[in-house]
């Protein structure tokens, strides 16, 4: 199976932890964030994996010559241009296109995700994308009615909704975990491009393709891009990993 780890980002959540190496090499338990991901991934059955560099792009790639993990694994170069998480999948359409869907993981997302059952949920259902989804404190929730098809976005904060169909039922609110499923069917559909967020795409295209959530409501889930989780990250990856 394919997955797509992001792990081009900046890291500026994560102060002067990011100032001399990139996020995706800040250590949880004495392990870089890229470790944890590539090997559970791995452990999954994800054998042919994409890597996204940007921040400290060779440190990422020396680090990932430097180790073996039981899979594959190419490097999607964004050196030039940081392209967003739609712009970086779009880039990395060399290695992700054929006739299966693929995993996209953000590298700072610790999860107890049964990444397998989220496969699976969307090789059952076969829409355009599958998100991991659940009932967590966000800023930011994903709009779904109670058949988890998606139809919006709100802000709680400001109150701003964006609704590119009219709903006459009532929408359950998720966050986004920043790990889904895309289908390649994604590469015709896909209306932008360069650099956009994947989440406005995703959006735009519910007008008219299938775009489900999963909910992992009952999971772990954690942003390790905020220093203040490290803690957190690393006490449940110590319990999880014994």
């Amino acid at each position: 199976m394919k997955a797509f780890v992001l792990a081009a980002g900046l890291g500026t959540r994560l102060g002067a932890l990011t100032s001399k190496r990139p996020k995706a090499l800040v250590e949880l338990n004495g392990k870089p964030l890229l470790e944890h991901i590539l090997v559970r991934l791995a452990s999954f059955g994800f054998t042919d994996i994409v890597v996204n560099v940007h921040h400290y792009a060779e440190q990422i790639v020396s680090f990932i010559n430097s180790h073996s993990f039981g899979a594959s694994i190419k490097i999607s170069d964004e050196s030039d241009k940081l392209l967003d998480t739609g712009g970086a999948i779009l880039k990395a359409k060399p290695f992700l296109k054929g006739n299966e869907p693929f995993l996209v993981h953000n590298v700072d997302i610790v999860s107890d995700i049964d990444l397998a059952q989220l496969m699976e949920r969307h090789l059952r259902s076969n829409p355009l994308a599958t998100l991991a989804v659940g009932d967590r404190y966000s800023s930011r929730k994903l709009l779904f009615d109670s058949s988890m098809n998606l139809w919006g976005w709100k802000n709680i904060v400001t109150g701003e909704t964006k609704m590119p169909r009219k709903s006459d039922c009532e929408l359950i609110e998720m966050a986004f975990s920043g790990i889904h499923v895309v289908s390649p069917s994604f590469y015709s559909k896909v209306m932008s491009s360069d650099a956009f967020p994947i989440i406005s795409e995703y959006l735009e295209l519910s007008k008219t393709e299938p775009i489900i959530g999963f909910n992992t409501s009952d999971n772990f889930i954690i942003d390790s891009g905020k220093i203040e989780n490290l803690p957190m990250a690393e006490d449940f990856l110590k319990a999880y990993l014994e």
